[in-house]
């Protein structure tokens, strides 16, 4: 006789958890940046990700700030660069505890604009987890308030690459620094709420399932090196996850902010960070 448990027929459910962290670092944008450094590297080891993905991660020649993340927390990294800006790289991160066993850069529909070419990229890292392969993608999508019919474009190629490249098993995780809110058509896209770019391929919101009903800002006019830019406060940082596997695997069990505090009047970084516990 079925008593009605959510798991029944679905086989035990996973109860071991990967930890996440989805976060943009500001790269050099403001005078502060070196002295927010250590109050980066302070958040992420409090945090104690076993993934983390970075966007707006600088490399001047000499050094490069995924690797000096990865020394400072005993983490492996790989780095895909994006543009330069002034002679120093940004570009894209994914910090991981476990190897990295492969990686993929991956262009994105990009437009010029009155400073040059509005270059974006995703990245692709394969990681060796204890319990099986992870398939984790980072991106960052055009900035402007108007550039949503840029971004769709750049969610519809997103998809197409994350189903070329995605492991069996685990479900993808993307992560990235999208620049829409929920609401948005590039939004819904991942989600499914509108048409998805790739048929059958649709990904949960971590924030949304966790927190419904919150907002979780990750842009806030709380933040010091955000609220000079006059703008509203958005969520606009995200983990998606696929759709979990049978015994509950990549199923999104809480989400948090971090990065939230001031040192002395100020912040890591103009963004908050964002991290979700997944099944594993």
């Amino acid at each position: 006789m079925s008593d009605g448990s959510p798991d029944e027929g679905a086989g035990r459910l996973v109860e071991t958890r990967l930890t996440v962290l989805c976060w943009n670092l500001a790269w050099r944008f403001d005078d502060g940046w070196a002295a927010r450094e250590p109050l980066i590297v302070d958040v992420l080891r409090a945090a104690d990700a076993d993934v983390v993905a970075l966007q707006e991660v600088w490399d001047d020649g000499d050094e490069n700030q995924a690797e000096h993340l990865g020394r400072s927390l005993g983490l492996n990294w790989t780095y895909e660069k994006i543009t330069a800006i002034d002679g120093v790289d940004l570009g894209l991160a994914v910090l991981s505890r476990w190897p990295i066993a492969g990686r993929e850069g991956h262009a994105l529909p990009s437009m010029p604009s009155a400073g040059g070419r509005r270059d974006r990229r995703a990245m692709f890292a394969a990681i060796d987890g204890p319990r099986g392969r992870i398939g984790v993608f980072n991106t960052h999508l055009s900035w402007p308030l108007e550039d949503s019919h840029m971004r769709q474009e750049q969610v519809r190629s997103l998809a197409g690459f994350v189903a070329r490249t995605r492991i069996d098993g685990f479900p993808p995780v993307v992560c990235g620094d999208f620049n829409a809110p929920p609401s948005a058509d590039e939004i819904r896209m991942m989600t499914g709420e509108t048409t998805c770019p790739v048929e059958g391929l649709y990904f949960i919101d971590a924030w949304g399932l966790a927190r419904p009903g919150e907002a979780g800002y990750t842009w806030s006019n709380r933040n010091p090196l955000a609220i000079g830019h006059f703008e509203p406060d958005r969520r606009l940082d995200y983990i998606f996850v696929g759709a979990p596997a049978d015994n509950g695997a990549g199923h999104v069990l809480r989400a948090r902010l971090a990065g939230v505090r001031t040192t002395r009047g100020l912040p890591p970084s103009d963004h908050y960070a964002l991290i979700a516990d997944l099944r594993y």
